[in-house]
């Protein structure tokens, strides 16, 4: 399974935060909009029909994108995922894919979608280089299913996506599943008998307060501890050792050996000191966290004539000054920032 480690022979120079922590991955939003409205991302209340969206003058073009991806790569990152809002909104977005496959020292290239659209695009994707997908579904009931996107969106055409997926070879095909007590939690052996059937990975996500819009509360999460515990009932698990470092899921194998599902924990066991992720926006601005409060503006350095020896020194000194650890500082406190919403940073 690809990883972002460095592979054999690669002597690029480490570039590393104030807490050793390497930069090397790059999540990058092609778009703000998304077709879906899912409470803990995009609530219909406040993405309504008045919400005023990213003009397309304001998103980075494809030759941007590919211009900071190089001199990211060129810093040490080695995987690149492509996110949203929805990334398959974006007109031509496998033309994207097939600039960034191109790129020398880049080993995995991923997207991550809700798979409204996969079923029409996954072939695409996968000719363009794309080398696997990741889709988010929360739940195998409709009833659910749509109370949780809020369109009404039918569960069987987001399992059509994952199967043309599939059959297009951008596998391992994983599913993530975001866990919020009250809604989906009765969802969660079903995700697991599902996945473990068709041989999908299945990544389950504590409930985060990602933004301010997504009406988090603590007593709403479920602990990673209990997911497994509630797997474990039925299927019996065994803990997994992390495939590199960085990876950011506790894995979990079923002990008969028919695959694993993996949790991500970041409010209950933060995972802060090996985080090796830097994200960027679909406007350009960079942030060195999921729960930032600041980001830092590439898009005005490329658009005034930086060139890439400009670009690579500013994304270096930005990152060698790295300080974040939210989820290990969760208080009261830090709760109430001003944190850059789901919807902008991509996950």
């Amino acid at each position: 399974m690809p990883s972002p480690e460095r592979p054999p022979g690669d002597d690029r120079p480490a570039t590393t935060d104030t807490l050793g922590r390497p930069l090397r991955d790059l999540r990058i939003s092609v778009t703000d909009r998304c077709n879906f409205r899912c409470t803990y991302c995009m609530p219909r209340e406040v993405y309504g029909a008045a919400f005023r969206f990213l003009p397309h003058a304001d998103l980075l073009t494809f030759e941007e994108v590919t211009r900071l991806a190089r001199v990211a790569v060129s810093l040490g990152v080695t995987k690149v995922r492509l996110t949203g809002g929805e990334p398959l909104l974006r007109r031509d977005v496998e033309k994207l894919v097939g600039m960034l496959a191109g790129l020398d020292g880049l080993t995995d290239l991923t997207l991550t979608t809700n798979g409204s659209l996969l079923a029409r695009k996954a072939e695409a994707l996968a000719a363009a280089g794309l080398a696997r997908i990741t889709v988010s579904l929360d739940s195998l009931d409709d009833t659910v299913f749509a109370r949780l996107n809020d369109v009404d969106f039918p569960v069987v055409q987001v399992l059509k996506g994952i199967d043309a997926a599939d059959r297009a070879g951008l596998t391992p095909v994983k599913v993530n599943m975001v866990v919020r007590r009250g809604l989906n939690q009765d969802s969660i052996l079903p995700m697991a008998r599902f996945a473990r059937e068709r041989g999908y990975t299945l990544r389950f996500i504590e409930f985060m307060d990602v933004g301010h819009t997504n009406g988090w509360a603590l007593d709403e999460v479920v602990p990673a501890a209990e997911i497994v515990a509630i797997v474990g009932t039925e299927l019996p698990l065994e803990p997994l050792e992390a495939q590199y470092p960085g990876e950011v899921a506790s894995r979990w194998r079923y002990r008969d050996g028919r695959g694993e599902i993996g949790v991500i924990s970041s409010v209950t066991q933060p995972f802060c000191r090996s985080c090796t992720r830097g994200r960027l926006t679909a406007e350009g601005v960079l942030y060195t966290c999921l729960f930032g409060t600041d980001g830092v503006d590439l898009r005005a350095r490329l658009r005034s004539g930086a060139d890439d020896a400009a670009l690579r020194a500013h994304l270096a000194e930005v990152w060698s000054s790295r300080v974040d650890r939210y989820s290990e500082l969760r208080s009261e406190a830090t709760t109430a920032l001003p944190k850059v919403e789901m919807s902008r940073i991509g996950g």
